[in-house]
């Protein structure tokens, strides 16, 4: 009886190893990208047979798993439409359901990014019922997280880059909206019904975590002033937000192998003590994220930091930071940014317009990304400056139709003499450019807007987008 039981549990365990693995991102009421070859993945016997159907076209396709049980393939994908099944079998059959074709977008970054569509405790975001009792299964948003867990959050960091990470894919109900991205979640709720296509969002974010976390120790390395020794030791990860690679390891390698049309980041809060070096940081991580997912430069879009008080409201490392950020705009191939000067909030670092950047990230992936004739989508930049008697004339980037408001007085400018002393300035559009002057400075030689952690847009485009803050001197 004895030896039975032990052939009995020995059989059960071969026929556990034998039965199919599948990743957490595949899985029931995925969405897969439209018109792609996009890759299937996960573990099995060694050496075993896996045969893959699709529903939408009946198509059969066939990989052999390695000698350590490891199999990946490609699949094509059609033009958007669902829901769809796929059937994976190694013997035993598994089948998953409610697969729709469509885009998909990564969604990434620090608490601005993890902020839920409920809002965080104290910390409300605008218009969150209306979005929540609206949401329903039919309109074909889907999401998946790694953050939380029906409302709890659900951390995972790692020494090792994982092949898998906690997470599933959920359909578009009340309670699933209350517990995902707010920014992400309004992004795919514009995108969705613009392009008629179903959408789904990868949202990996954690709060209060430094761009480093988030990156491979292959994009790291390079950079001395990054440490990386805890990487290669035993000693124990205390705060994995800022312990580089942990966060990659554990919360964007697993995901890599899946097919996205591009990637939407919010952070840089945490970084505002090494903005400089954020310089560089920001285009080895993209480039890196498109090496690691192999399918060209696939937009990138981010979110410059909004107002807040941080070290003082006057103070100005907020201010470098967002500097760096329009910096990285031009450096970064296929990027673009959101400006939000006209949405913090001096006393709240999560502004509670969550709204607003979901939209002006959809606008910018409608508009370069999809090719939609979108005008004015990208924020006014400081362009040069031009001295003329007693004032500066500013001219801007992406200010095709003019800077606004016109025929009226503008706050928030300051400019300084020889001495390097700022004074409160104002400025007044003409033609486009704006012309800066203050009583108090007769020979001007530098002008600034907007250049403090946290400072009220005054300047817009006529699409009514917040200029970026900009400095004309480097002192």
């Amino acid at each position: 009886m004895k030896v039975w039981c032990v052939i009995s549990c020995l059989l059960f365990s071969v026929t556990l190893q034998a039965k199919i693995k599948l990743p957490a991102i595949v899985g029931d009421n995925m969405v897969l990208q439209q018109k792609s070859n996009v890759k299937l993945w996960g573990e099995a016997k060694s050496k075993t047979n896996i045969k893959i159907k699709t529903s939408w076209n009946g198509n059969d396709y066939s990989v052999v798993s390695d000698e350590k049980g490891n199999w990946l393939t490609h699949i094509t994908t059609p033009a958007a439409g669902g829901p769809y099944k796929i059937s994976i079998s190694d013997g035993e059959e598994i089948v998953l359901n409610n697969v729709l074709i469509g885009e998909v977008w990564f969604c990434s970054g620090q608490s601005n990014m993890e902020m839920p569509v409920r809002g965080f405790n104290g910390q409300p975001v605008k218009g969150s019922l209306d979005v929540i009792a609206k949401a329903v299964p039919k309109t074909p948003i889907r999401m998946f997280t790694t953050d939380s867990n029906n409302g709890k959050w659900v951390r995972q960091f790692s020494k090792e880059p994982q092949t898998d990470c906690k997470g599933e894919w959920l359909e578009n109900t009340p309670e699933n909206v209350a517990n995902i991205s707010a920014i992400a979640y309004y992004f795919a709720g514009y995108i969705q019904p613009v392009l008629d296509v179903p959408v789904g969002i990868i949202v990996s974010s954690w709060g209060g975590s430094m761009v480093e976390a988030w990156m491979s120790r292959e994009a790291l390395a390079s950079f001395s002033e990054i440490d990386l020794s805890i990487l290669k030791n035993q000693e124990e990860i205390k705060n994995p937000t800022a312990t580089p690679s942990v966060l990659y390891n554990a919360k964007i390698a697993p995901l890599t192998n899946f097919a996205i049309k591009g990637f939407l980041w919010y952070q840089g809060e945490s970084n505002r003590g090494n903005a400089d070096l954020y310089t560089q940081l920001m285009p080895a991580f993209v480039a890196d994220l498109r090496s690691k997912w192999g399918v060209g430069e696939f937009p990138v879009y981010f979110v410059q930091i909004a107002p807040f008080n941080y070290d003082g409201m006057d103070r100005t490392s907020a201010a470098r930071l967002r500097e760096v950020q329009e910096q990285n705009m031009k450096d970064i191939p296929n990027s673009g940014m959101v400006t939000t000067m006209d949405i913090g909030d001096p006393m709240m670092i999560h502004p509670a317009d969550k709204e607003t950047v979901g939209n002006r990230l959809a606008y910018w992936a409608l508009g370069k990304a999809y090719g939609k004739l979108i005008p004015g989508y990208a924020p006014p930049t400081y362009k040069s400056m031009e001295i003329v008697d007693t004032t500066i004339v500013v001219s801007f980037e992406n200010s095709e139709h003019g800077m606004c408001p016109i025929n009226a007085e503008i706050k928030g400018f300051e400019i300084a003499g020889e001495d390097k002393l700022f004074y409160p300035a104002t400025g007044l559009e003409k033609a486009g450019k704006i012309i800066v002057s203050s009583k108090s400075v007769q020979k001007p030689v530098a002008v600034r807007y907007a250049y403090k952690n946290y400072a009220e847009a005054t300047l817009f485009n006529a699409y009514g987008i917040p200029a970026s803050p900009f400095r004309t001197d480097n002192w």
